[in-house]
């Protein structure tokens, strides 16, 4: 079993309601699953959309990578999500990214873990940093507290 951190992220639709089901999809394949709280997310890259809604989940996960990002592409597309139609970091109804998987480093045509993009990614750290204070690159160790200390302002608030 890995210790597997998950973002999620929504902007179309009824995100608080999408994510609170696409979260009931999560605890039926990872155990012990734990919920970051919600925060609100200006959006990166494309910022002609409305803002995300984001949280990370972690859990315990028995397959291998590669299965649980097939298992999460049917839980998005289950939401509405079709990556052929949608626009790279534009509007979607529901993405769910590995962040970390153990401690495990992978790079293949369709995944990388730990994710290429944590490093810079305030509203993927925060809610990983809410489940795990004491989170580490697996590339570096570095601590992502320090990490997330050196980014700028993204704009990401918690929803009460």
């Amino acid at each position: 079993m890995e210790l597997v951190v998950l973002g999620l992220g929504s902007n179309k639709g009824d995100s608080s309601a999408i994510l609170a089901n696409a979260i009931r999809h999560l605890r039926e394949i990872l155990r012990d699953l734990r919920v970051a709280p919600m925060f609100k997310t200006a959006p990166q890259g494309v910022t002609d959309q409305p803002p995300f809604l984001n949280t990370a989940v972690c859990g315990a996960y028995a397959l291998t990578a590669e299965e649980l990002l097939e298992a999460i592409h049917r839980i998005e597309a289950a939401f509405g999500r079709d990556r052929t139609k949608e626009q790279r970091w534009g509007e979607r109804t529901l993405d769910i990214d590995i962040l970390l998987f153990g401690q495990q480093v992978l790079s293949s045509r369709s995944l990388e873990i730990p994710h290429p993009r944590l490093r810079e990614r305030v509203f993927a750290l925060v809610p990983l940093l809410a489940l795990l204070p004491q989170a580490a690159d697996p590339r570096t160790g570095e601590p992502y507290a320090r990490i997330l200390k050196e980014l700028p302002d993204q704009n990401v608030k918690q929803v009460k």
